[in-house]
């Protein structure tokens, strides 16, 4: 199986949050503001605009079955109405008034959003990062928190675990989900040392792809820490989703980081794998 990547799309300020979802490839350009949709050409389609500096998405599950949009600047989550407008679901500047970043959701409804504890951007010192999570009745409450950059989060297919990215801390870090939403058993699921994990994709072998910016590349892990595989690329790797018609293709989000002045390096990226993603987490 060819390990080199092919450009689907270029030309974008900076993508992000990549999801396989209803037969197809949706990406967020955080730069330009935009809710991408990606056809097999690599014809991209505007599909909303998003005002936030970050934006990440994920789906509720059906019957509901709407897109949820962290709008990570305004410190909202929001959700996508029949019409498209995007309308408030859930306020989090309670839980914390710094920018938010990744949200998963399970099968029951909960949405997970993740929080860095410090504004990146404006050239803030680190803090802690947290987690939150927001039930169905519209709930939100902090359930975990000293996390060290936290960003791409996964939910397992049995919907029992959630597994965070700890970029400044070189791990990956697993919660047992409780029934009420909460997060306990907080463990080390895969120690990645050396390496900055960024989004990450689990596939159906129980493995995950994790997106690496300085490390220029993404990587396949097994819970312990076994590294099985790396896709090398020529510029920082963002994030990552398992995808395609039959879910054997890996889709990477990658640009140049620092982002040079008056460029658009950003990418979208496919690669064949020889594992697919897990069909119920691939919408």
């Amino acid at each position: 199986m060819p390990t080199t990547p092919s450009p689907l799309l270029t030309g974008l300020a900076l993508g992000e949050s990549p999801r396989w979802h209803d037969g197809r490839l949706w990406v967020c350009d955080w730069g330009a503001q935009e809710l991408l949709t990606v056809g097999p050409d690599g014809t991209a389609t505007v599909t909303a605009r998003v005002p936030s500096f970050p934006f990440c998405i994920d789906w509720l599950p059906e019957p509901d079955g709407r897109l949820l949009v962290v709008a990570g600047g305004d410190r909202r989550l929001l959700r996508r109405e029949a019409d498209g407008t995007l309308g408030p679901y859930a306020d989090l500047r309670a839980v914390c008034d710094r920018p938010w970043n990744e949200v998963a959701v399970d099968g029951r409804g909960n949405a997970y959003v993740n929080c860095i504890g410090f504004d990146l951007m404006g050239g803030e010192a680190p803090g802690p990062g947290l987690v939150a999570v927001v039930t169905p009745d519209g709930a939100v409450r902090q359930v975990a928190g000293d996390l060290a950059f936290p960003n791409g989060m996964a939910v397992t297919p049995d919907g029992s675990t959630l597994i965070v990215a700890e970029s400044y801390a070189g791990r990956l870090t697993a919660f047992t989900i409780a029934a009420d939403g909460g997060l306990t058993d907080r463990r080390v699921w895969a120690a990645v040392e050396g390496s900055a994990p960024d989004g990450i994709s689990l596939d159906a072998e129980g493995a995950l792809w994790f997106a690496d910016v300085p490390g220029r590349c993404c990587v396949r892990v097994r819970e312990g820490g076994e590294v099985v595989q790396r896709v090398s690329l020529d510029r920082g790797c963002f994030s990552c989703a398992l995808g395609g018609p039959d879910g054997r293709t890996l889709y990477l989000t990658a640009a140049e980081w620092p982002p040079p002045a008056d460029a658009r390096t950003g990418q979208v990226l496919a690669v064949p794998v020889d594992v697919p993603g897990v069909p119920g987490l691939l919408h």
